[in-house]
């Protein structure tokens, strides 16, 4: 865990000022402060759009007496890609729109589903079935 915090907290910060650097150099900084702004507006746009159509799912899956498991990691796939669009950097946009992108959603969503069923058999995550 500590592992993660580190790659977050210090390698993602440092890898997007070298990027920041790199692209203020070939595009220059006027262009590169315009992408920062353009990707957060886009993002901001897509997750709620994206946000908006999953919890129509989810409603339309209670209302027909189904558990909405694939909307709701949708839906924290899309809140977390919607967190990254608006943090400034490439890296975190590129990992943001990836989120917001069907196709790669449910790549990271089956990943997710073997997680969390990992942990589900060894113990370390329990499931409290409501009579």
């Amino acid at each position: 865990m500590f592992r993660l915090l580190l790659f977050i907290f210090i390698l993602v910060p440092a890898l997007e000022v070298g990027i920041f650097i790199l692209a203020g150099q070939y595009i220059g900084i006027p262009a590169t402060i315009a992408s920062i702004f353009l990707t957060g507006i886009m993002g901001a746009f897509l997750a709620k759009r994206e946000g908006t159509e999953t919890i129509k799912r989810v409603r339309e899956q209670l209302d027909n007496g189904q558990m909405p498991g694939d909307a709701v990691l949708d839906g924290a796939c899309i809140l977390v890609g919607g967190a990254l669009l608006l943090t400034p950097g490439f890296l975190t946009d590129f990992i943001g729109f990836s989120l917001l992108f069907p196709p790669f959603r449910k790549i990271v969503k089956f990943w997710l589903k073997a997680k969390l069923y990992e942990k589900m058999k060894n113990g370390q995550f329990y499931v409290i079935k409501k009579r």
